[in-house]
């Protein structure tokens, strides 16, 4: 069928993937499952229910929340009327809450819990637009999205949604997300269905996920990537698990076995700095054929450029340690999208020897989000690139050097910045990144953020993400900022990886105790 709306992913499900599982949920303790019809029945109660307290087309809905089925049955129910959608994090304060409300005309929001409810009740009688809050947990004195359901089952109206959704174009706007607000005030990006969609169609092409395979999801919805990554499980009909939360995503993966997931880079460094750390608890033969192992998948080149002998060296390695991290992650996995950061080159050589496809990717909020990513086939992927432009993307490098891209994924501006818009949108409809990069053949990479290059006092230009990124791979490295702009030498302010520092100390005969203290041991 021809997918043209966001809420047309729901209608293809039914039509075409009608599975038992189409999305779920783990909370406290137990999962919970909603098959095809049970999800669409639900989102189809939340519009009649929306339509029912006045939400009408164009309204704004705001959704805070965790990831869990109900944030989407919230997104399409409100999409279905063509009302516009404004996810937000959980953890942002009080002071973002009251702006990014305001400056939206919120009408209505669902918040998760009563940690997020008792931020939004300080600023709500500041929030002039302010109608209804309804929340997913039970809150004492709240309204729960199971009325809205509720009512929406007394009062199906479903000659008017359907009129609505008939109304709705793909050039209409879908949703606004808030940037994070680190260089300023949080500006609304105003993101189109078809920006959206564009996208997932893009995406889709080069992801190998179908409607045989499960995938995990705790990448949080409220931003772009992992929102368009689920709208591309539904619009290839693969079944959707929400991790319960971040703390028990090894568990849930054992549980679910899925096929594929979206991650950040992060997270993939600390599972390898995990694994390396056991590699270190072993002795004798079995700790040297761990790190026999390691050393050899670092050496993996794409292409089967290793040679014969390589390859029979790797099957060994794969019988005997690296099957052992495909069980850790679930056992199935066969692709990880990462992106939202720089992954290191090594990580993707390591985990592509052990058959875990990692797949870099690059993109922002802004364009919907991928611009570029790498692909499965060894011919179009490049260990350190972001891979290559996605179809219908065009990609360029202006004389600065600054990465600029065209194509139907470009948002459509700024809510209520026409100014700023202009400053990142020329008038040609390329789209200044504000990042860095080079192309390398047909790949792109990306070597610093265009604000963050700086200049020493000797005139030496500095690009920190490269230097930050070298860095990161040691273990004991949490996280890293390079500084110096106009100073005789770089510097760089360090957050120890306290958790892997203390196992060291105890392992090394130092005895742990204030942090500061153990900074300035010169054993450390």
């Amino acid at each position: 069928m021809n997918i043209t709306r966001n809420f047309d992913l729901l209608d293809n499900l039914l039509e075409s993937y009608t599975k038992p599982v189409a999305i779920a949920g783990k909370r406290t303790g137990s999962w919970k499952e909603y098959s095809t019809e049970e999800y669409v029945s639900i989102v189809n109660n939340i519009s009649y229910g929306l339509l029912e307290i006045g939400i009408n087309k164009e309204d704004k809905i705001a959704i805070i929340s965790f990831n869990r089925p109900e944030w989407n049955f919230a997104d399409f129910g409100a999409s279905q009327l063509g009302a516009v959608t404004v996810p937000m994090y959980p953890t942002i304060g009080e002071a973002d809450y009251k702006h990014i409300l305001n400056d939206a005309g919120v009408k209505v929001i669902l918040v998760e819990n009563i940690e997020i409810y008792s931020k939004v009740a300080a600023i709500k009688n500041q929030v002039s637009s302010l109608e209804k809050i309804y929340s997913f947990d039970h809150i004492p004195g709240l309204p729960q999205w199971t009325e809205l359901c509720e009512l929406g089952k007394k009062n199906p109206n479903s000659e008017k949604v359907k009129a609505l959704k008939d109304s709705v174009k793909s050039d209409d706007l879908m949703t606004l997300i808030y940037t994070s607000g680190t260089t300023g005030t949080p500006k609304g990006v105003m993101l189109t269905h078809n920006n959206i969609l564009s996208n997932v169609r893009g995406a889709q092409k080069v992801c190998p996920v179908n409607h045989t395979h499960k995938v995990l999801s705790f990448l949080p919805l409220c931003h772009i990537f992992e929102r368009m990554i689920c709208y591309l499980y539904h619009y290839v009909g693969a079944g959707i698990y929400y991790a319960e939360n971040m703390d028990t995503i090894g568990d849930n993966l054992k549980e679910v076995q899925p096929y594929a997931f979206s991650t950040v880079p992060r997270l993939l460094e600390k599972v390898y700095d995990k694994i390396i750390a056991k590699g270190h608890d072993l002795t004798g033969i079995k700790k040297s054929l761990f790190f026999w192992a390691v050393d050899l998948g670092l050496k993996y080149e794409l292409g089967n450029k290793n040679g014969w002998w390589y390859n029979q060296q790797l099957k060994i390695a794969d019988k005997l340690i690296f099957s052992k991290w495909r069980e850790a992650l679930g056992g199935h996995v066969g692709v990880i999208v990462s992106g939202a950061a720089a992954l290191q080159p090594r990580l993707a050589r390591i985990f592509t020897a052990a058959k875990i496809n990692v797949l870099e990717g690059y993109g922002l909020t802004e364009t919907s989000p991928v611009i570029t990513v790498n692909r499965m086939e060894h011919e179009n992927r490049m260990f350190g690139s972001v891979g290559l432009p996605i179809e219908d993307v065009e990609v360029k490098i202006a004389e600065d050097g600054e990465i600029l891209c065209k194509g139907p994924n470009i948002m459509i501006g700024y809510y209520n910045l026409p100014d700023a818009t202009k400053e990142v949108i020329d008038e040609q409809n390329w789209f200044h990144t504000g990042d860095v990069g080079r192309m390398e053949g047909k790949f792109l990479i990306i070597t610093d953020r265009k604000k963050e290059v700086f200049k020493t006092s000797g005139g030496k230009y500095i690009a920190p993400q490269v230097m930050e990124n070298k860095f990161k791979e040691s273990p004991f490295i949490e996280q890293i900022m390079v500084i110096g702009e106009n100073e005789k030498h770089s510097a760089a302010l360090i957050v120890p990886a306290w958790d892997y520092l203390k196992q060291w100390c105890e392992k090394n005969g130092i005895t742990w105790g204030d942090k500061e203290k153990i900074i300035l041991n010169p054993q450390v």
